[in-house]
């Protein structure tokens, strides 16, 4: 399903019935990233699993910022006529969804946050843009082929692979990406960037941290209460930054209970 505005469209895949849950994927991701967590959650509520703007089938934008993801968002949330939601989501879809909360707090019923923080973030992603841009250049015609060439420039096979899940082909008949690798390379120092400060959100939040991921650090703990001082945090060991595909199960538990004692479905 596509839902479109005069300016932007987002895609979404919608599943369940029930209260409104909105599910948001990460850098360079799509909808499906999180589709264990949307179809567990799916058994109590209705799940809408959103491509953000510059990502997946959504439409690309010329502002990348955090601000204008979130507006992208709110606005297609006016069109659907939800206002009171509960939002998970991880990496980037995290810092897009404390961003919607903190802009509209009086819309947002419960938020999950996984393994991000509300703090500006060094630039790390040098050679996956490597690789992007040598897919692109490359005028691979089969998927191997693009692996073959991602493998140039990236050493973990796992980012290649979740990579890979963003690879289409073009009319030439050549593959390219879904993203908007240009985009997202000249704003991105606005995706790292830190929310605006002077804002709060009140309401229940849960962060999700993986326990070797250095992504939510003590030193953030700060930031974390300064802009939601209900905060919870809760750690999975063994997992790093992709605590949901790592332990799915877990995670799946852990967002259902904390949304069943906030946000609860089954009224």
């Amino acid at each position: 399903m596509v839902a479109k505005t005069p300016n932007q469209h987002i895609h979404f895949n919608e599943r369940g019935d029930g209260r409104p849950v909105i599910v948001l994927h990460g850098l360079f991701g799509n909808s499906n990233n999180l589709g264990a967590l949307s179809r567990s959650l799916a058994e109590h509520y209705r799940v809408y699993s959103l491509d953000l703007p510059n990502h997946g089938r959504s439409a690309w934008t010329k502002d990348t910022s955090l601000r204008a993801q979130a507006d992208s968002l709110l606005e297609w949330m006016a069109n659907k006529g939800l206002n009171q939601v509960a939002i998970a989501g991880h990496s980037l879809g995290g810092k897009v969804a404390m961003e919607v909360a903190l802009q509209a707090p009086e819309l947002v019923h419960a938020l999950v946050v996984a393994d991000i923080a509300p703090v500006a973030y060094p630039p790390h992603h040098d050679e996956v843009f490597a690789a992007l841009d040598a897919v692109a250049a490359g005028g691979c015609t089969s998927r191997a082929q693009a692996q073959s060439v991602m493998q140039q420039c990236l050493q973990e096979d796992g980012v290649i692979d979740f990579l890979l899940m963003s690879l289409k082909r073009s009319a030439s008949g050549c593959y390219d990406w879904r993203f908007n690798v240009a985009g997202l390379k000249q704003g991105y120092g606005a995706v790292r960037a830190a929310p605006e400060q002077g804002r709060t959100y009140a309401g229940p939040v849960l962060f999700v941290k993986g326990g070797d991921s250095d992504y939510i650090l003590p030193e953030h703990r700060e930031q974390v209460t300064g802009f939601f001082p209900s905060a919870e945090l809760k750690t999975m060991p063994g997992c790093g930054h992709w605590l949901h595909a790592q332990q799915p199960a877990l995670f799946n538990s852990i967002v259902g209970r904390f949304l069943i004692r906030h946000y609860s479905g089954r009224e």
